[in-house]
């Protein structure tokens, strides 16, 4: 093992204290040596983090028993100087082995020693999650906002709904180890909202030093569409994709990027942000599938020409939704059928322009019309090649209205197994 150049003693223990509990997560039982294994650590370095990971509550210890294979290695982790010394060249012996005369320690993840929220703060609602240490989603709710554009009850809202979903996972609001929380609006590198647009600046509302003053909670601010690509590689879609585009295609368009398995964000966190459209010949605005299926649908029952929209709204525009007009397209209704032929014709030129900017692998629709746009994903790539020479490959996403709120999960865990160490569970 060799050490990263300007690391210390200190951040090398943390690495290898996320590598251990990046094995415990997946894991039932371990012993050190399945430990050594999986890690590629020396027993002096996994013995050493697991007494850490039990003094701070994140392991259980049990007793001795026979046990299975140990799961998979993992390669490229970095050993910790003056923790102990290097086992010899070779296959370790395993505890417990003939002539060795001690019985394997067990240690076992302490899954619910603690939780992160999810957070979705959108325009109408705000949507959280609750999760334990390995992600299993144990709890959620959702709140309307009464009056969107105030301030003070976006906190409130987004507090009681919180609230809300602890009480519907029975867990106490001290547990809380930190939260991801997705807004529609950059958010640099600092976790700070960049206010350059009114639309932006309605979530600028002091939400992190607020949860903090009411709750103690550490909380994690990102843009929703970068929650996405986090929550699809992790859980959807794009996992094991390193080249990634992820784009929310409700209200309006944003895109969530990461290239080499990492999350890009830019200068001022804009990375992503689809203004540009309003440039792009074909396109010109960067309004989302499910607002465009609506006013196109508005527009058709208005309109003289006869439609099942009109008899499902009793000719109020207004009452037009996304999902009526999917619906009505895939019984042969032939404004809706249009209507969709206009949303393959946009979305082609939209993800045309994406892939010749930044060249993901895959783009993976998400949203609340996800679903439903299923359909729509062999027309769009039968027309890329027109607007690019690199299309790629396209897929819609499974999570539904739950993608930010999964992604703000993961960024609450990276975020808590990069302070593992700093963290008493106890």
């Amino acid at each position: 093992m060799h050490r990263r150049p300007g690391t210390t003693p200190q951040l090398l223990r943390q690495v290898n204290a996320e590598a251990v509990l990046g094995v415990m997560r997946r894991s039932a039982v371990m012993t050190g040596t399945d430990l050594m294994q999986a890690t590629g650590l020396t027993r002096a370095t996994v013995i050493a983090v697991c007494e850490d990971l039990l003094r701070a509550g994140w392991l259980h210890e049990l007793g001795a028993a026979a046990l299975g294979p140990p799961p998979q290695g993992v390669a490229g982790l970095v050993e910790v100087p003056g923790v102990g010394r290097q086992e010899p060249p070779g296959r370790p012996a395993a505890e417990g082995s003939p002539g060795k005369g001690r019985p394997a320690r067990r240690f076992e993840f302490a899954a619910t020693a603690g939780f992160v929220l999810g957070v979705d703060i959108g325009v109408a609602k705000v949507s959280v999650l609750v999760a334990d240490l390995r992600g299993r989603t144990v709890g959620r709710s959702s709140l309307p906002f009464a009056t969107p554009d105030l301030a003070g009850e976006r906190v409130d809202v987004v507090s009681a709904a919180a609230l809300a979903a602890l009480e519907d996972a029975g867990v106490d609001a001290r547990r809380v180890l930190a939260v991801g929380a997705g807004l529609p609006a950059p958010i640099d590198r600092d976790g700070n909202v960049v206010a350059s647009q009114e639309f932006w600046g309605m979530f600028d509302v002091g939400l992190r030093t607020a949860l903090l003053e009411r709750h103690g909670w550490t909380v994690l601010l990102e843009n929703d569409a970068n929650l996405a690509a986090l929550g699809e590689r992790w859980r959807g879609a794009a996992s094991g994709v390193s080249d990634l585009a992820v784009m929310l295609s409700g209200e309006r368009l944003g895109t969530g990027v990461m290239e080499s398995g990492r999350l890009l964000h830019g200068s001022r966190g804009s990375i992503g942000e689809m203004g540009y459209l309003n440039q792009v010949v074909g396109v010109g605005t960067p309004e989302g599938m499910a607002g465009l299926a609506r006013r196109w649908g508005s527009d058709a029952v208005a309109s003289s020409a006869p439609t099942v929209l009109r008899d499902w709204t009793g000719g109020i525009a207004g009452k037009v939704t996304a999902e009526m007009v999917f619906q009505a397209a895939a019984g042969g209704d032939p404004p809706a059928l249009s209507i969709l032929a206009r949303l393959v014709d946009r979305m082609a030129r939209v993800i045309g322009s994406l892939a010749t900017l930044l060249n993901p692998e895959l783009v993976v629709l998400g949203g609340a019309v996800s679903r439903s746009a299923a359909v729509l994903l062999d027309p769009i790539a039968e027309q890329l090649p027109l607007y690019t020479h690199t299309p790629p490959r396209l897929a819609v996403s499974a999570l539904g209205e739950d993608i930010v709120a999964v992604g703000a999960l993961r960024h609450a865990l990276d975020h808590v197994d990069a302070t593992a160490l700093t963290l008493n569970l106890r």
